[in-house]
């Protein structure tokens, strides 16, 4: 009886990670596609660097609303059904951005996809700590990895789109439709609501956040302005700056968000061999000075080996960040805060460098030239090297 017991488990947890890769390479496709987009939408509307990076805030600006409750509510529902909503939401986000024609409909659709995202986001991220721990295996870079790969081919998806002159509209369309679709596959593979549900969460101990939850968002607060504004910016430098062709003009997001999958694909490796603290540290090394010599080189070529090195120095930093919030409130904090709301906790904090980054980029860029304006990473990137300790699991 055990046996068959731990055999049905041992599916049960395969099917929802299968589900939960799913998920997270969805997440990543929505904003891929739409970033691989921002210089058609930039010349479309004939916006300035100040007016993109306006638009851009909206997106952080529903991130960052939706953070709080999303994991409140992953905590009294649980994860699962918070996921399906947050599929649904993103496939009517993209409608909305399929049918913006003016830059305040736009702005309101980007505010919608930024809160859609966040909720399925937290809600994806609570149920990947989950099978961390029924699995009792590390997966969190793995899950990344899977988000990053989704960016990946978002960016491939909507700079061939781009290049082929296909409009905002139609791509949004057919991945809203495609969203809905898939969804009708997976959504009965994640693991049960009850699976990660903390009805008592308002009988938690009633006490500020542990100090530690915000010096993990804190530094993921870093490392997620230097991924927001290499994410947003790469496209616009290469293409007006170096004079890129549109579909060259992708291959900055494109490199930045393959090297992306391929340093989450050893996250969990090198965390397990080296040390959470090591990993981190090396990585924002490999970031900050990578991107400075591709600064300093002033061409295409320099922007594609910069955004190279951002991508695989800064992508095992939210990983272990994440898995660190979801140990902690497992382990030393358990009964204090749900995991949910401690990986909500760490991204409201971490995710408001998505917010502030990309706008600050482009307002600081509006003063002097885009290109130095992205020394702001370099210095981000170097702040891992403070960070390593505090995200210690193992």
């Amino acid at each position: 009886m055990s046996k068959n017991i731990s055999a049905d488990l041992m599916l049960s947890l395969k099917r929802a990670k299968f589900a939960t890769v799913i998920a997270f390479i969805l997440n990543g496709f929505a904003l891929g596609t739409l970033i691989a987009r921002i210089p058609d939408i930039k010349k479309s509307l004939l916006l300035t660097n100040s007016q993109v990076g306006i638009s851009l805030l909206l997106v952080a600006i529903g991130v960052f609303i939706a953070l709080k409750p999303a994991g409140k509510l992953c905590a009294k529902f649980g994860s699962r059904p918070i996921i399906v909503f947050g599929t649904f939401a993103i496939s009517f986000a993209t409608v909305a951005i399929a049918f913006s024609n003016t830059l305040t409909e736009l702005r309101v659709a980007l505010f919608l996809l930024g809160f859609a995202t966040a909720m399925h986001d937290i809600a994806m991220n609570a149920h990947a700590v989950t099978l961390e721990k029924k699995s009792s295996k590390r997966m969190m870079g793995f899950f990344h990895a899977n988000f990053s790969i989704g960016t990946l081919l978002g960016g491939l998806f909507g700079g061939l789109l781009s290049q082929f002159e296909i409009s905002l509209s139609v791509q949004e369309l057919s991945i809203s439709i495609a969203y809905l679709i898939v969804l009708l596959f997976i959504k009965n593979l994640y693991l049960p609501a009850s699976a990660d549900i903390h009805i008592k969460e308002e009988n938690f101990v009633k006490s500020k956040s542990p100090g530690i939850f915000w010096i993990l968002g804190l530094f993921g607060l870093c490392a997620a302005m230097g991924e927001g504004a290499a994410g947003d910016w790469g496209g616009v430098l290469a293409r007006e700056s170096f004079n890129a062709s549109p579909f060259v003009s992708t291959l900055p997001y494109i490199v930045y968000s393959l090297m992306m999958v391929v340093g989450r694909l050893s996250c969990d490796r090198l965390a397990t061999r080296f040390g959470s603290a090591n990993a981190i540290r090396g990585g924002g090394f490999i970031s900050g000075t990578g991107l400075a010599i591709g600064l300093v080189i002033g061409n295409t070529g320099g922007v594609i080996f910069g955004w190279f090195c951002i991508g695989l120095g800064l992508s095992i930093v939210m990983p272990l960040i994440f898995s660190a919030a979801g140990e902690l409130a497992h382990g030393k904090y358990n009964g204090q805060v749900a995991p949910s709301v401690a990986v909500a906790r760490v991204s409201g904090t971490a995710y408001f460098g998505f917010m502030v980054g990309p706008p600050l980029i482009g307002f600081i860029s509006d003063h002097i030239e885009l290109r130095w304006s992205m020394l702001l990473v370099v210095g981000l990137s170097y702040l891992m090297l403070l960070a390593g300790k505090y995200a210690k699991t193992n």
